[in-house]
């Protein structure tokens, strides 16, 4: 299966695009990446954004600037995966997957929001798309972030290595934390 993933993080740095072949249980192949970067202009709506989410309460709620900015997500992501399918000549791709931005993550509280509407981003690029892990993995008691450990599990078992090995995620906001510098 050849598999594009999408991240925009909290660095808010840009939409990043990667694509894998796996058969579910082990990676065969890592492919090209590619990162589309957010404009200024877009940052500031989607900083906007998450500060205006700090008051929801309801994960599907899209008032003020959250609707504007869940269109711009969109869009990016959009754009993004046409401009890595052109520039890396690539046809076939099973499926899609579609995190979103994040906006609000209270895993506790059993809330969290992601802007981007993956249907719609389905009916352009007229393809699979997966989304709104993290929202069934908190409904679910997780943390939010179900792809992850199986992403390195799969990665684990496929590296030529002596077990066991060990993985350390720091995420965007180590990233963020180095465009401060």
């Amino acid at each position: 299966m050849r598999a594009i993933g999408l991240m925009s993080g909290t660095s808010l740095d840009g939409v990043d695009v990667a694509l894998i072949e796996t058969d579910g249980e082990r990676v065969a192949a890592l492919g090209p990446s590619f990162c589309r970067p957010y404009s200024a202009d877009e940052r500031a709506i989607l900083r906007q954004a998450l500060a205006e989410a700090e008051v929801l309460t309801d994960r599907a709620a899209r008032p003020g600037i959250l609707a504007r900015a869940e269109a711009l997500v969109t869009r990016a992501h959009g754009d993004a995966v046409e401009s890595f399918l052109a520039d890396n000549d690539i046809a076939a791709v099973d499926v899609v997957g579609f995190h979103g931005q994040t906006v609000l993550h209270r895993p506790a509280l059993g809330l969290t929001v992601q802007i981007g509407d993956g249907a719609a981003l389905a009916r352009r690029l007229g393809r699979t798309v997966v989304h709104d892990f993290r929202a069934a993995d908190v409904a679910a008691g997780g943390q939010g972030a179900p792809l992850v450990p199986v992403f390195h599990r799969a990665l684990a078992a496929s590296l030529a290595r002596e077990k066991p090995v060990a993985v350390l995620n720091i995420g965007g906001v180590a990233k963020r934390d180095l465009h401060r510098r």
